[in-house]
């Protein structure tokens, strides 16, 4: 028995037309799932489709907000009728607004909290009851080192991160019993289209994290791929309110001394 198979699973990645979310799908889809993806409007998920099609994946788009509880409950429904019941969850769909919090206006607060922790408690509502029916299920929620640590201009995306680590925590406490088991991934600082300004050859804040990393380089979203499948497989089935950080050790780091 290979444990970490997933074959015969359906997999909902939200957010997973591009980027972290599409990385993970491609994993999951590499170790037997079938893929399930949303985005916020037509174009994204048109081009999450011939993104997945073009790396051999046959996948289901769907368009959802999914802060509307309304439309991720009749997308579940249609994904249910379609595809399947969900099995494994991936709650990857985030924001992050980078200003002063003495800047930021209670509605910026509101719009990150909404996308970043009211949505996957909104999603993880939706697909719960029938992985009960079936007999247990896969959550998976992309926390941050920010669901830790705290920096300038991030006090939204902070606040939402370390609510998010205690949702994982207590969907694992409230929903164990019945063999689901709900877990977060922590990426470190990553290569994706949103970081390449940061990561140019002597900007300050590309030698800052390579600096405070010990792995001495930033992360890739390969590097995601086999800590989503160990999360999503059988492989980790007493594994329960845990975050996995995937960050080449700056948590565990004190930095170099100046």
């Amino acid at each position: 028995m290979d444990i970490f198979c997933l074959k015969g699973k359906t997999a909902l990645v939200t957010g997973g037309s591009y980027g972290i979310g599409f990385a993970i799908a491609q994993a999951l889809a590499e170790a037997g799932a079938g893929i399930v993806f949303n985005d916020i409007n037509q174009e994204l998920v048109d081009k999450g489709l011939a993104a997945y099609s073009e790396a051999g994946i046959e996948a289901h788009g769907y368009v959802c907000d999914v802060t509307d509880e309304p439309g991720v409950q009749a997308m579940v429904k249609q994904i249910e009728k379609e595809v399947g019941v969900i099995d494994i969850l991936v709650n990857n769909a985030g924001i992050i607004k980078r200003v002063p919090m003495t800047e930021m206006s209670a509605e910026d607060f509101r719009k990150v909290i909404d996308v970043d922790l009211n949505a996957p408690f909104i999603m993880a509502k939706a697909v719960i009851p029938s992985m009960i029916a079936k007999g247990g299920g896969k959550i998976i929620n992309i926390c941050s080192m920010m669901s830790e640590l705290g920096r300038e201009t991030v006090s939204a995306y902070a606040a939402a991160k370390g609510g998010l680590k205690m949702l994982t925590k207590n969907i694992a406490s409230e929903f164990g019993g019945q063999n689901i088991q709900c877990n977060g991934i922590g990426p470190g600082y990553i290569e994706t289209p949103q970081t390449a300004p940061l990561r140019e050859p002597g900007h300050p804040f590309n030698s800052f994290i390579i600096s405070k990393t010990p792995a001495g380089r930033w992360g890739k979203t390969d590097d995601l791929k086999g800590p989503a499948v160990f999360l999503a497989s059988a492989a980790s089935d007493f594994v329960n309110g845990h975050i996995l950080y995937v960050d080449g050790g700056i948590l565990a780091y004190i930095g170099k001394m100046p």
